[in-house]
């Protein structure tokens, strides 16, 4: 990888990274992340677990070693019922403030309300790709992993008080504020009790905060940090993760990272406290739906599950790694965008396995790099630097070679599946694709243009004129060619070339790439219907 400025500006952002991390720390590198497991699965916490894994991959195609951790925060508090949820309303609110392993599943499926959707996650990074070692945090609280911090943080407190406040830019935290949340043994919330003396190992804690959306049962108790029964508050559970498993870089959304944000307390915890410098720090912009953030609480954007009906894993991981990394960047899978964004994954993928990348223009490279991160496992896999070198065997499109809107074309065509298999002679494609045409049927998702008959009438004087010049030999962009020609010939717009065209085949104004259409037909019997 290059090391230069201008040269960095044609990578891709996670090889920007791997760059950074490889010149700056040891091997073997530790990537690390974490999201808590509250709500459905979506595009937004996608990218918790997808970005690091493909700085991961990035560093294992430059033949690094590397590790990565992903932190199940289902210790956090139960603070919100999810939209997805709220027929359960009744049975959770009383749970609220709880830890999220605390709160029972109310469809009784898991353990927790926290296992339920960690179960989500899990499967949708089993469908991604993304291959972390997880943990939850229960667990690790549970080992003592935190025990040192927890300690290092009451020992340190009044130094710790002021970096949190600073670096929150708050003049003060409230008198309650502690390091550590102990966990109420009367009630089992964790959210709404606080410090009210300590030794540094033991403690007396009261439950009696006022959190909003819950409040304490007002008992008072005693705990030692050898219990275990308690969890760091955020700003200083997040720096001890990184500590504890000796991070390397570890990502955030953009929020975090704004002046007075928690990536600010993080620095200030590792250079004040750890008396080490912080991990690499990256941030990622927000994934909207229609301009507004994607939100598992209240139901805002499709669910991962119901776009995995749709879309095969790869188009939505390159929706997702194709943008600059801090980007906001708005999905709305509407029928038309997610076709378009089929067509702009094969193109890319196909640029991928041309030749070597780095012959390609800055923006073409950085979509085939997308693209080749979306649908080649890192082990063994294709190396963005040496793709030309790599053995052909490698190079193939790992997902499907017909293209998906040929394949949807052909179905629209009323075709079994089949038959097309024996016209394109490429069983894999289809039954890769086949699942997801036939969700699209079901759920009427096809676009306009592509839903439609082949339903023959004779065609008018200009489409006469076109139809009676095509001949087997041309292919559908000989034939799309062919169209405007014919229409610079005759001296009319070629759009109402096409809309006679289309009216003459499929009996409407508007259809599927016209060339690719009459392919797919067969000419001979085009023109025999038409003329």
């Amino acid at each position: 990888m290059p090391d230069n400025a201008e040269d960095k500006k044609n990578l891709h952002w996670s090889e920007q990274l791997a760059q950074d991390i490889i010149n700056t720390r040891k091997e073997p590198f530790v990537i690390s992340g974490g999201m808590t497991t509250s709500g459905p699965t979506h595009l937004g916490t996608v990218c918790e677990f997808l970005f690091p894994q493909a700085i991961v991959d990035a560093l294992k195609f430059a033949g690094r070693k590397a590790k990565y951790y992903f932190v199940a925060d289902v210790f956090d508090a139960f603070d919100s019922i999810p939209m997805a949820f709220e027929k359960y309303k009744t049975e959770l609110e009383p749970h609220l403030g709880k830890p999220l392993t605390a709160v029972p599943d109310p469809t009784g499926q898991f353990k927790s309300f926290g296992d339920h959707f960690l179960a989500d996650t899990k499967a949708a990074m089993d469908q991604f790709g993304a291959k972390p070692e997880l943990l939850r945090a229960t667990d690790l609280y549970a080992k003592g992993a935190f025990d040192k911090y927890a300690r290092l943080f009451l020992k340190e407190e009044a130094e710790v008080r002021k970096i949190v406040a600073k670096t929150s830019l708050r003049d003060s935290l409230p008198d309650w504020w502690s390091p550590i949340l102990p966990l109420c043994e009367k009630c089992g919330r964790i959210a709404t009790t606080r410090i009210i003396s300590h030794d540094g190992e033991n403690f007396g804690y009261a439950c009696d905060r006022d959190v909003k959306y819950t409040k304490g049962c007002g008992f008072r108790g005693k705990g030692s940090i050898s219990d275990h029964r308690y969890k760091l508050t955020w700003r200083l559970h997040w720096p001890s993760w990184m500590d504890y498993f000796e991070t390397s870089a570890e990502g955030a959304g953009v929020d975090h990272h704004t002046r007075g944000g928690s990536w600010d307390t993080l620095v200030g915890i590792f250079r004040q406290v750890f008396k080490k410098d912080p991990p690499i720090g990256y941030k990622f912009g927000f994934i909207l739906f229609e301009g507004k953030k994607y939100s598992k609480s209240k139901g805002r954007g499709m669910g991962v599950k119901e776009l995995m009906e749709l879309l095969p894993p790869e188009i939505i991981k390159y929706m997702l790694l194709k943008p600059d990394l801090q980007e906001n960047v708005d999905i709305n899978p509407t029928p038309q965008n997610c076709l378009r964004t089929m067509e702009d994954y094969e193109k890319a993928l196909a640029l991928s396995e041309a030749g070597n990348i780095d012959s390609l223009s800055r923006a073409d490279r950085k979509r085939a790099l997308a693209a080749r991160l979306s649908s080649e496992d890192a082990e063994g896999g294709l190396s963005p630097a040496r793709g030309a070198e790599e053995p052909a065997a490698r190079q193939g499109r790992r997902g499907w070679k017909t293209p998906f809107l040929d394949l949807l074309l052909y179905r629209q065509l009323q075709m079994e599946w089949e038959k097309i298999a024996a016209i394109t002679e490429d069983k894999a494609s289809i039954a890769k694709l086949s699942p997801y045409i036939n969700a699209w049927e079901e759920r009427k998702f096809i676009p306009e243009e592509y839903s439609f008959s082949y339903s023959p009438q004779k065609a008018q004087a200009h489409a006469a004129a076109f139809f009676a010049k095509l001949s087997p030999s041309m292919n559908a962009l000989d034939m799309h060619n062919a169209a405007f020609s014919t229409a610079k010939e005759l001296s009319i717009r070629p759009s109402k070339l096409f809309e006679e065209c289309y009216t003459a085949l499929l009996s409407k104004p508007r259809g599927p790439k016209l060339g690719k259409l009459i392919e797919a037909i067969g000419v001979e019997k085009v023109k025999k219907d038409v003329l």
